[in-house]
């Protein structure tokens, strides 16, 4: 067996941005059918970049581990940026990931990219530009 990579390891141990944000700008939820896994990411927003970013995680602790992950990587990109992070962005921390818990990774760049939809929808229900430079 295939030892963790110690990124993954580490955002096992220590999750970052772990929590509910208030006043969020845009919230994507997911359940994963075949596990249950649930997830709620939450970001802020300036001028076009992600200036803040948590997620709250029900699963397994490859669950929290990805999602921690991907609110490291997104942190500080533009919404287009954020909304092409896909699991090759996180292949290189993958390393003795169990096959069957891969699907966790996709379910937290799921949460990410549907708090991005949110955020964009709220804006042109207001009113606001959504463009991102």
């Amino acid at each position: 067996m295939t030892l963790l990579s110690d990124t993954f390891k580490d955002h096992l141990v220590n999750p970052r941005n772990l929590g509910e944000m208030a006043g969020a700008h845009g919230t994507g939820e997911v359940t994963g059918p075949e596990c249950g896994d649930m997830m709620t990411m939450y970001i802020k927003v300036a001028d076009g970049r992600i200036t803040d970013i948590s997620f709250k995680t029900f699963g397994c602790w490859a669950a929290i581990a990805a999602s921690s992950m991907v609110t490291e990587i997104a942190r500080g990109m533009t919404l287009a940026e954020a909304g092409q992070i896909s699991r090759r962005d996180l292949d290189p921390y993958l390393a003795g990931l169990p096959e069957d818990k891969i699907h966790c990774i996709e379910l937290g760049i799921s949460a990410l990219h549907r708090a991005i939809r949110d955020y964009e929808r709220r804006r042109t229900a207001i009113g606001e530009e959504t463009k991102t430079p």
